[in-house]
């Protein structure tokens, strides 16, 4: 009987212990979590680099991590809200997708490890003491762009332009940085800056209509509000035949002409490398320097060349499409 009632108890004990593992094992589990700005083209496919390099490296969601991710719809209280819950829940760490969403979470910890990616500059942002030793718990990748280069390709496609406007959101930090480098290298080149600021999404087709009539050719940055907004632009400006030089390649799809810019996927895979290493216990974001991108493609919309009346130079054909 003795015996008997042994086995059971040992039994028991049996269960009870392969229970309580499992449920470390299952406490165990990390959680990212991921807060992006808004929907567009560069923001998503930074969020899908990034968990991809994750994947690649054996971090892969509903196995041995779990990703929660958030999407703000470019609201400033949404932001709020999911940088309260992800502090509330501890996260084990954090990617933010563009500006907003960094500053957002980074306003609310100082302790879980964040790290951004569509972001332009982390010093003018707060976000870091320095891109070579952010000294706080955040880093990431910058996505700042070849400006001139840009001005340059714009000149090159538009070489009789002498005014050329530039479309920006007053309030995003990293659309003032762009817009300023903007201004120096178009006047570096003896040519006229002119500029109009929108608040929000809701003004961005009445500054179009006034910005074509002042001007022979149009910038737009990596902005957020103009990205999620270029087929209003696009509308506007291939009624008038003014071309749209972007910042990135997802606002060329959506209807500018053309950029040389930053391949958000890949930046985005950039920074899924750099969690990898914080997810290890390898490095931790005060250490590491704000990382830039590896190279920049050329893009350029053939359906809008064609309907604005413009012809690609030979040597930019290939990039045609």
């Amino acid at each position: 009987m003795v015996r008997k009632l042994t086995r059971i108890l040992t039994l028991v004990l049996v269960v009870i212990l392969a229970v309580v593992s499992a449920g470390c094992a299952k406490e165990k589990k990390v959680t990212i979590g991921i807060i992006q700005y808004m929907d567009h083209v560069a923001l998503d496919n930074a969020r899908e680099g990034f968990i991809n390099a994750l994947k690649d490296n054996g971090y892969v969601d509903g196995e041995n991590i779990v990703i929660d991710y958030q999407n703000a719809q470019g609201d400033q209280s949404n932001l709020t809200t999911i940088s309260d819950r992800f502090v509330s829940n501890k996260v084990d760490l954090v990617l933010a997708i563009a500006t907003p969403a960094a500053q957002s979470i980074a306003g609310r910890t100082k302790d879980i490890p964040i790290l951004g990616t569509a972001i332009t500059d982390y010093v003018s942002a707060k976000l870091a003491e320095s891109n070579e030793a952010p000294g706080g718990n955040v880093s990431g990748t910058t996505d700042m762009n070849p400006i001139k280069e840009q001005i340059d390709l714009l000149v090159k496609l538009v070489p009789d332009a002498k005014t050329v406007g530039v479309l920006y959101t007053s309030s995003e930090d990293n659309s003032i940085l762009q817009a300023a480098l903007a201004k120096e290298a178009i006047e570096n080149l003896g040519l006229t800056y002119t500029e109009v600021t929108v608040a929000n999404s809701n003004d961005v087709q009445q500054a179009t209509q006034s910005i074509v009539s002042k001007c022979d050719a149009i910038y737009i940055p990596t902005d957020n509000t103009f990205a999620s907004a270029m087929p209003v632009v696009s509308g506007i400006t291939t009624q008038s035949r003014t071309p749209v030089i972007c910042g990135e390649s997802g606002m060329v799809d959506n209807g500018g002409l053309a950029t040389l810019g930053i391949n958000y996927y890949d930046l985005g895979y950039q920074t899924g490398l750099m969690a990898v290493k914080v997810l290890k216990g390898e490095a931790k974001p005060a250490t590491m320097p704000i990382e830039s991108a590896k190279g920049f493609d050329f893009a350029i919309n053939g359906a809008i060349a064609e309907e604005i009346g413009l012809e690609i130079p030979e040597d930019l054909v290939q990039y045609v499409k």
